[in-house]
């Protein structure tokens, strides 16, 4: 098959879409892979106790090879995929992309959808705390490959895709598709990187040859995606752990209970992290080195705003949405001491509204109207009604746009008011010295740069992609 992925492809020029050293040690979890310390690194470290089913695998810091895989039990062949399914269902396994719905329950449907069914990789990160997905694809595509070669059994898929903007990424998955020839057909699609480009319905739009912008729904991709078929688009971490629990079924409620987390603040030295669910905010802010946070922006830009009072909220879906926020993606940006939230959330609503696919009017009207807002309160200029204003579009605007943007930028305005009641209203008075020395950047500042992976040749993300070729 002919993968159409480079047509229309740009190179991925976000800060951090090149690689750099990682760390061998640092955090308060178990350090593994890499190389020497430096000041501008993101380092990997696990919370988890060691041993078989995790993602973060044994060496992180390099490529696992196809020999590496299989000897550790990889690439086994999916006997009974209705066992594996009610293994998937049993172990509660969510998806990884940010909504965090249950695993077999998307399975199911597309398995039920009838037809010809695919199965997508979606490894486009659009948030730009978030460096997991990267990571897992430059580090352990064949964990990645696996999980979707398992998926497409569970579904009765006859099709693959694996959807990337990274190019380091794609080069080392179309390097591992050609170390292990799978039984599945699988193409690589390469696209531009947006904030929008990894929603569902803008995979499927980019595959079928169109624009990588969010469709109106429904019909939602399991429904008809690829091709008009029952499409099923799983985040690639979702499908490594699926791929885990084929390897490892005894295990499955452990695989299942863990996470990456991308972990950041203002000051210090990014964590790309593996941890169990139930650990608090405050035990992952000391793992990344803050040990005096003052509260954080969660699930990239999706979970908003929580305060100080919200640090021992602990990585629980139920228990974060009781407290008006969300894992999302598993970015989470701690908040320190100097640092103002609303020179954070105006980065991040700077962020979006450059983002906008500019599709809906009210989501370019929107979010350039909390955009403009929130830097007028970073400079002291803003109105008298900026809180009222604020408190209005995050009750009305979310859910109007064709895609979660506009809903995120409501949100962080909206959680703005509610973890630090009082602090719009005082910026009214005086212009703010900490914000004056952060300026909105576009979001530049919440980038966090991938971890290096070594070992492994991969094109440069800023050369001319070569012709595609056949897989």
């Amino acid at each position: 098959m002919t993968a159409t992925a480079r047509q229309g492809r740009t190179a991925d020029r976000r800060p951090g879409a090149s690689t750099v050293p990682c760390p061998a040690t640092g955090g308060t979890g178990r350090a593994i892979g890499g190389a020497a310390t430096t000041a501008a690194v993101t380092r990997i470290a696990s919370l988890l106790p060691g041993g078989p089913g995790t993602v973060l695998g044994p060496a992180p810091g390099a490529v696992e090879s196809a020999e590496a895989y299989l000897d550790a039990g990889g690439y086994r062949h999916t006997d009974d995929p209705e066992r594996l399914l009610e293994h998937i269902a049993d172990a509660g396994l969510r998806g990884r992309g940010g909504a965090g719905f249950p695993a077999a329950v998307k399975l199911r449907a597309v398995r039920d959808g009838g037809g010809l069914p695919v199965v997508v990789a979606n490894g486009e990160e659009g948030e730009p705390g978030s460096v997991k997905d990267r990571w897992l694809l430059r580090a352990r595509p064949h964990l990645v490959l696996d999980g979707l070669a398992h998926a497409a059994a569970v579904t009765g898929a006859v099709q693959g895709y694996v959807y990337v903007s990274d190019p380091y990424a794609a080069a080392r998955v179309r390097a591992a598709l050609d170390e292990r020839t799978t039984a599945l057909p699988v193409a690589v699609i390469e696209t531009g990187h947006t904030y929008v480009a990894g929603e569902e319905s803008a995979v499927v739009r980019r595959i079928n040859g169109g624009p990588a912008l969010p469709a109106a729904k429904p019909p939602r991709p399991f429904e008809r995606g690829v091709s008009d078929q029952p499409t099923l688009v799983s985040n690639v971490e979702t499908l490594a752990r699926i791929a885990l629990i084929a390897a490892h079924p005894d295990l499955r409620h452990d695989i299942a209970g863990s996470t990456l987390l991308s972990l950041s603040a203002f000051r210090g030295t990014p964590l790309l992290a593996e941890a169990p669910y139930g650990t608090d905010l405050r035990t992952l802010a000391a793992a990344q080195g803050t040990t005096d946070a003052t509260g954080a922006l969660m699930g990239g830009l999706f979970g908003g705003l929580v305060g100080p009072g919200s640090l021992d909220l602990p990585l629980d879906h139920s228990a974060l949405a009781d407290a008006g926020t969300a894992l999302g993606c598993g970015a989470i940006r701690f908040l320190q001491p100097g640092v103002c939230p609303v020179a954070t959330a105006a980065d991040a609503v700077d962020h979006l509204a450059t983002e906008s696919a500019r599709q809906c009017g009210v989501c370019v009207s929107g979010t350039a109207a909390i955009r403009d807002t929130l830097r007028q309160l970073t400079c002291g200029t803003a109105a008298a009604d900026t809180a009222e204003r604020l408190e209005r579009w995050a009750s009305r605007l979310p859910g109007r746009g064709a895609c979660g943007l506009l809903d995120a930028a409501a949100g962080t305005a909206g959680s703005l008011l509610t973890a630090f009641p009082g602090l719009v209203r005082g910026h009214l008075d005086a212009a703010c010295a900490a914000c004056a020395a952060c300026p909105p950047t576009g979001g530049h500042r919440l980038v966090v740069p991938v971890p290096h992976v070594a070992d492994a040749p991969c094109e440069s993300p800023t050369r001319p992609a070569p012709p595609a070729r056949p897989r």
